[in-house]
């Protein structure tokens, strides 16, 4: 994973659950949050939407967008974006070495390691790295990575998205996922990768982007909550 040369973390400080949980998938494939390339990014937590759908997505948009700024800010080229809730496959560790040798033998600007895609992508398969086409809708953000110059470009276009009002048709405040569809299509120019099938999965977790369920209100059922999406989280890694 010396591949990468910074892996940040997207973590809000109040959820040590999630912390815990992504030391032991980080554990599970090697690495540690003491690694030099693994940085815990705090998550922004906002006072109110400001003209995003809710709190949560504007909090996921500025927290995507804060490390995309750091990773300008120190000249990085080659960054992954780990969300908290991100759960690695079961063979994770069989493919990963094969992954990135791909990777570093093509040329890309945007890659997906874990996605949600409501039809399959239109292009070419080649052992298993995709090129997604520039209009096609890529889903959820909990493991995505970044290259060269598509790093200043996007936090450029993230913050425009910010100057504009909700609604706007040049692209307003919107979740963080479908700001990057809007990036990828007025940006054909850089090249989007995906890898199938998935080497991450979002794992089943208590939001912190929408409105929470009314069990994840109740403490007793909560806790059955919680052991539910333990079984489907075990399920997904299968």
């Amino acid at each position: 994973m010396d591949y990468f040369e910074r892996i940040f973390i997207i973590n809000l400080p109040a959820r040590t659950d999630r912390q815990a949980e992504m030391a032991t998938q980080l554990k599970g494939i090697g690495l540690s949050l003491d690694d030099a390339n693994i940085e815990l990014f705090p998550a922004v937590r906002p006072d109110s939407p400001d003209g995003f759908p809710s709190i949560g997505a504007r909090g996921c948009f500025m927290s995507h967008l804060g490390v995309l700024r750091t990773a300008q800010r120190l000249g990085l080229q080659r960054v992954a974006i780990f969300e908290d809730d991100l759960d690695f496959a079961a063979n994770f560790n069989v493919r990963i070495a094969s992954v990135i040798e791909r990777l570093a033998s093509t040329n890309w600007s945007m890659f997906y390691g874990g996605y949600h895609m409501a039809q399959p992508s239109r292009g070419l398969a080649h052992d298993g790295i995709v090129e997604s086409q520039p209009d096609e809708l890529i889903g959820t953000t909990h493991f995505v990575v970044f290259q060269g110059e598509a790093i200043s470009a996007a936090v450029h276009y993230l913050e425009q998205i910010l100057s504009r009002p909700a609604g706007d048709p040049d692209g307003g405040p919107m979740h963080v996922d479908g700001a990057y569809n809007w990036f990828r299509r007025a940006n054909p120019q850089f090249k989007t990768l995906l890898i199938t099938p998935e080497l991450g999965f979002q794992r089943a977790s208590r939001t912190d982007i929408h409105d929470l369920r009314w069990y994840d209100t109740m403490p007793l059922v909560r806790h059955g909550a919680a052991y539910l999406r333990l079984l489907k989280n075990a399920l997904m890694r299968r």
